[in-house]
């Protein structure tokens, strides 16, 4: 049950911007006044948290009904309210840091700005994407988060053809890049890598990770003919080992993540940075961006 009284303070631990607290907080009354809504709060919550900490689980969230108006693009954002305590839980017996532990569920609240920058009101454009934040599944260390994941079969076979002993399935760790938090620093991808190291080592010891893994459309070697020489991401890019590249484009990865908006038309993008050149310019002269998909040992 959500405590109302205490649910400003929750909010702004998680991120969520001013602008939205009061709503968010007026909202959340309805919880008390209608027991369908609150009874379908407690259900999510549970189905989230269920084995809370398993990699690679993918719950399924009830359905919601129509007919709640703000409500609706609001209601994830109380379910990670509600989980709140169980995740808490799960980090206490970890040893997660509370540093880390804030920083991580504190994404919530990047995610509700991305939104207003999309959409232009509060909500979460990719609900279940936090998911894995609240189930112990990624992590915030410095400027990178890092996903507990598995390696797949064509990451596994890239691998091996390098010469490492490894098999699809065995334990790796996923790197993300998230918006609004500063240049993509050699040094601070450096900094991120070296604390992944030492936090799983400590933390999840029974999981043993030689090997992190992205996959992004910032590995596309395409950037190489687009980006300066010392573009941090370039720099970026070096710190992988190739597994393969897809053959189907994703254009929509680079026009989403650089100018907030994967929907924007591309003759309207603007060309202030020389990121939003290189994405710009290669589209507009017909070309396609493709995920990358890269690896090194830890």
């Amino acid at each position: 049950m959500l405590l109302l009284d205490d649910l400003p303070e929750t909010l702004l631990d998680l991120a969520v911007p001013h602008e939205d607290i009061n709503e968010l907080t007026s909202l959340a009354a309805r919880f008390a006044a209608e027991p369908e809504l609150a009874e379908l709060l407690e259900r999510s919550a549970r189905i989230l948290v269920h084995d809370i900490g398993a990699v690679g689980v993918h719950p399924e969230l009830p359905a919601l009904p129509e007919g709640l108006g703000d409500l609706e693009r609001w209601f994830p954002v109380y379910v990670a309210v509600a989980a709140l305590p169980h995740v808490r839980a799960y980090h206490r017996e970890r040893g997660i840091p509370e540093d880390i532990a804030r920083r991580t569920l504190a994404d919530l609240g990047r995610h509700i700005a991305l939104h207003h920058r999309r959409r232009g009101i509060g909500g979460l454009a990719v609900p279940g994407w936090l998911r894995l934040h609240f189930r112990g599944e990624i992590y915030q260390l410095g400027r990178l988060q890092f996903q507990r994941s598995r390696l797949g079969e064509r990451t596994s076979r890239a691998i091996a053809a390098a010469g490492l002993d490894v098999e699809p399935g065995e334990p790796c760790l996923d790197l993300h890049i998230p918006d609004y938090q500063g240049p993509l620093t050699p040094a601070a991808c450096a900094d991120s890598i070296d604390r992944a190291r030492r936090f799983f080592a400590r933390h999840f010891p029974e999981e043993r990770y030689r090997i992190g893994a992205c996959h992004s459309w910032l590995l596309d070697d395409q950037l190489r003919d687009h980006l300066p020489e010392h573009s941090n991401i370039l720099g970026f890019q070096d710190l992988f080992r190739t597994a393969y590249k897809d053959d189907e484009p994703s254009d929509r990865e680079p026009v989403g993540f650089v100018f907030g908006d994967p929907e924007l038309p591309v003759a309207g993008l603007p060309q202030d940075t020389a990121v939003q050149r290189a994405v710009t310019r290669h589209l507009l002269d017909g070309g396609h961006w493709y995920l990358g998909h890269g690896w090194f040992e830890l």
